[in-house]
């Protein structure tokens, strides 16, 4: 109501002369790029400026696109932009016009609530009950709905096309056996899976190599779904799925344990125990396989608010020579580092497309906001990726005799 906005599509065009987008706005005026090409902002309505004017910057934007008064008509055009263009900088008085033209295009309206999606945790980062409030705002969301973009074996880690594999399946396939080699399974051997998904590793490992497998995950319709992958597979009887934080494990013994896309959620202030805690849980001579994203800046890193709040609240990859660092003082020995980057890019180009040929059914099993942050999320990694922002490691290591005794 009473909302006008001409005023703020002069001060845009004042503050960024240079413009590869368009802006359609909800009165049917247009801001048009200045190199005629570019994707198009929508903006459908004046809460998508109060959502901005509330929360400025990335969690203002976030929650505009999330809630649907905010779009694009080109999503992957949009990531491109993202990449690519630099942004001009915009000073202190033309930020204060911008805002003094937002608030008369917004005229009078209520102030928009948080998006139903969105989480704000409280209390200390990295116990295990935020933790675990963390990991199922992430997964506990539809497990069919995980269904719709991974490949047959449910493997949400990074696939490995660099084997020279063709089809996600495969390459899936590829980075199990791969996790298998580097561990030298051998049958009867007993194995922890940390952060174990929907099983697939613990059922390749138990199908292909006749171990028995532990498998803990901080998600119940996960593990529900990894029992009854594990009974059609007839692997029932030497694969148990628990309910668990890798802090609460009990003094048991492994020959090998696999840690594959946890590790990034431990956090600075936990990854010591962490790495305690596996050397603790190893027989001597035993072999860990950790397999973890990191990031490879060493400045402050921040993963920004849209991804705290929507999709994964309390993330925290570090960087590898961190991780390594634990680990060796909690007495392991690094025996081999494998990167695999270019393969992360591709595995999430390859979900994003799968994700976008199942539409319907995703917003029917998770509705359109989660549907709008998982495809926002799965083309935003990949150019984490593909940019050098992050990589993804796996690190073999052998657990020195002489740990085992501390």
């Amino acid at each position: 109501m009473f909302s006008r906005t001409a005023a703020l599509r002069k001060e845009i065009a004042d503050a960024i002369p240079e413009r590869p987008f368009h802006v359609a706005f909800w009165d049917g005026t247009r801001l048009l790029s200045t190199t005629g090409a570019g994707p198009t902002f929508l903006v459908h309505s004046p809460r998508a400026v109060a959502h901005v004017l509330r929360a400025p910057g990335e969690l203002g934007l976030g929650r505009a696109y999330v809630t649907g008064v905010l779009d694009v008509d080109d999503l992957d055009a949009a990531m491109q932009l993202v990449e690519e263009w630099q942004e001009p900088e915009i000073d202190v008085r033309a930020r204060l016009r911008l805002m003094a033209a937002a608030a008369r295009a917004m005229g009078i309206v209520r102030p928009p609530r948080r998006p139903a999606s969105e989480l704000v945790l409280r209390g200390p980062q990295h116990t295990p009950g935020r933790d675990a409030r963390a990991v199922r705002h992430h997964y506990d969301v539809a497990n069919e709905f995980f269904e719709l973009f991974l490949d047959r074996s449910m493997t949400y880690s990074c696939a490995l096309f660099s084997t020279g594999a063709q089809t996600l399946e495969a390459a899936q396939e590829a980075k199990l056996e791969l996790v298998c080699t580097k561990l030298a399974l051998n049958p009867g051997d007993r194995i922890l899976d940390v952060g174990c998904g929907w099983g697939s590793f613990a059922i390749h490992a138990a199908t292909r190599h006749d171990v028995s497998v532990v498998g803990i995950t901080l998600s119940e319709p996960q593990a529900r779904l990894a029992r009854e992958r594990a009974a059609a597979a007839g692997v029932s009887d030497r694969v148990d799925f628990r309910v668990m934080d890798y802090r609460e494990l009990p003094d048991e013994r492994f020959d090998a344990i696999a840690s594959i896309g946890m590790v990034e959620h431990v956090g600075a202030n936990q990854i010591d125990a962490y790495a305690r805690t596996l050397a603790r849980l190893l027989t001597a001579g035993g072999r860990l396989l950790n397999h973890g994203i990191a990031y490879l800046s060493h400045a402050d890193i921040d993963a920004g608010d849209f991804s705290e709040r929507y999709v994964w609240p309390d993330a925290a990859p570090l960087q590898l020579s961190l991780v390594l660092g634990a680990l060796e003082r909690a007495g392991f020995v690094t025996r081999h580092v494998e990167d695999f980057q270019s393969d992360y890019a591709r595995t999430l180009t390859e979900w994003a497309a799968r994700l976008d040929e199942h539409l319907d059914e995703a917003r029917a099993l998770v509705g359109p906001q989660r549907l709008r942050v998982w495809r926002l999320y799965l083309r935003a990694a990949r150019i984490g990726f593909e940019t050098g922002f992050t990589s993804v490691y796996q690190a073999r290591c052998e657990l020195a005799a002489e740990a085992v005794s501390l």
